[in-house]
């Protein structure tokens, strides 16, 4: 079966997130994109939320996240909201794209992303 999408792009909150003592003291932007692997059909028939993927709750969580317990890696923090949006049982793969647009590189760049995916056992 293929699996339908709920796309959550652009998600943005401040973190202190990094390994250098300048973006655990002053924090940075970070834009997180979540995209939600499920099957909506039975909350498109029935039009009813409770059987899909409350997004605006969602993002509440995912900001949550960014915001909370500073982590070294973005690899690390993707890793964690990965592991939340799968926590909602109608997700069955989930792909989260963390970008850090002020990263510490010191040449010109536009944006540092990690990207990853995991999906249920």
């Amino acid at each position: 079966m293929t699996l339908d999408r709920i796309e959550l792009r652009g998600l943005r909150a401040r973190g202190r997130h990094g390994c250098l003592p300048a973006e655990r003291e002053l924090g940075q932007e970070f834009v997180v994109d979540a995209v939600l692997g499920l099957d909506t059909r039975p909350a498109a028939a029935a039009d009813d939320l409770s059987l899909t993927v409350d997004y605006g709750t969602l993002a509440g969580r995912l900001v949550a996240a960014v915001e909370g317990e500073p982590v070294d890696l973005i690899e690390t923090l993707a890793d964690r909201l990965a592991t939340i949006c799968l926590e909602d049982g109608a997700v069955a793969e989930v792909e989260i794209t963390v970008h850090k647009p002020s990263a510490p590189v010191p040449h010109p760049f536009t944006d540092v992303a990690v990207r990853i995916r995991r999906s249920r056992p």
